[in-house]
């Protein structure tokens, strides 16, 4: 192997140059073969090929992207702490390899906020975003929006300039307290997400939902918050303020980790002593030590209509309907039983 084929050691990284003169063809003829268009034999294209492998090239998927008249890029936000947008990132890659864009993915950190996140796509020239429960305010994401097709994910919006993708949040807080008041539950707490936008609607669905059941005096909600950590807290609070629910329904299924482990170490029994629910059905709740009731999303579908709409929008024919609801499911697992008081 030569010293153009080692990737190390200050070596330079093989180019089509280089390919072409080890297979002993045209550059062009080795862009044909590596682009995958006709114009190649068969036996040309094996020798480019092997030539390739064994100088260690790989294509600039960089500057074959620039060089088209639209990159046909789909940029993507979404924050790392959440286990349920992994699974929407998943869906969103198939789905886009299906309609021949390429993905980019910006992360939101607790140091990294979404506005960087976005400007970072903006600079890639992305042709439209697809964000993963934007927690912007509605002004900035219609500003945004004016800008470059955008698709929110997991979030309600009244700007008809915004394609929205999302779950039915009060049909599936109703879910969760069904399904604790037919096992006898009475007590029921709600841990919620904090500032998010979101949670001020499953709030209102957990209020709305307890009331359907004559229990609208007895609703409590706890402040939380959607990582793991400010689960614990919550459920640390719930402990420390006396007589704990005999159920919670927690934000989502990071939040819920939470309060299970808090109740774990508490030495509080789940679900014999209290019942737990998440929201997401995110990878994390079909984890065996974890085994979360919790109520599902369909993410793939999610996924799948984002960069339906995305791509709808970029081609001109976006119609008129933008708001796209998802109708969730209650997943029974482990951390949920009958009431014991």
């Amino acid at each position: 192997m030569t010293g153009r084929s080692a990737r190390g050691g200050g070596a330079k990284r093989p180019t089509l140059e280089d390919v072409a003169a080890r297979a002993g063809v045209s550059r062009a003829l080795v862009s044909i073969v590596i682009r995958g268009v006709a114009g190649a034999s068969e036996e040309t294209r094996e020798r480019v090929l092997k030539a390739a492998a064994e100088l260690g090239y790989r294509p600039d998927t960089r500057a074959r992207l620039l060089a088209r008249n639209s990159p046909r890029l789909l940029g993507v936000t979404f924050n790392v702490q959440h286990a349920f947008h992994t699974d929407l990132i998943e869906g969103i890659y198939a789905a886009a390899d299906d309609s021949d864009y390429e993905v980019v993915l910006s992360a939101l950190t607790p140091r990294r906020d979404e506005r960087r996140a976005v400007e970072t796509l903006l600079g890639y020239r992305c042709d439209a975003l697809i964000m993963l429960g934007p927690e912007s305010p509605a002004t900035r994401l219609d500003e945004l929006a004016r800008r470059v097709p955008l698709i929110a994910v997991g979030r309600r919006l009244r700007e008809p300039s915004i394609d929205l993708v999302h779950t039915d949040e009060e049909a599936g807080m109703r879910q969760a307290v069904d399904h604790l008041v037919k096992l006898g539950h009475r007590d029921i707490a709600h841990i919620d997400g904090g500032r998010s936008p979101k949670a001020t609607d499953r709030r209102r669905a957990y209020r709305a939902a307890m009331r359907r059941h004559g229990l609208g005096g007895s609703a409590r909600i706890v402040p939380g918050g959607q990582t793991a950590e400010s689960g614990a807290t919550a459920a640390r609070l719930l402990l420390d303020g006396g007589e704990p629910p005999t159920a919670v329904i927690a934000y989502d299924d990071d939040c819920a980790a939470g309060v299970l482990d808090s109740l774990l170490r508490a030495g509080v029994s789940v679900p014999r002593d209290v019942s737990v629910i998440g929201f997401d059905d995110s990878r994390l709740s079909r984890l065996s030590h974890v085994n979360l009731t919790t109520i599902g999303q369909d993410a793939g579908r999610m996924a799948s209509l984002a960069v339906e709409r995305a791509v709808a929008r970029l081609s001109g024919d976006g119609g008129t309907d933008r708001d796209f609801v998802i109708s969730p499911h209650l997943v029974v697992r482990g951390t949920t039983a009958s009431c014991r008081t």
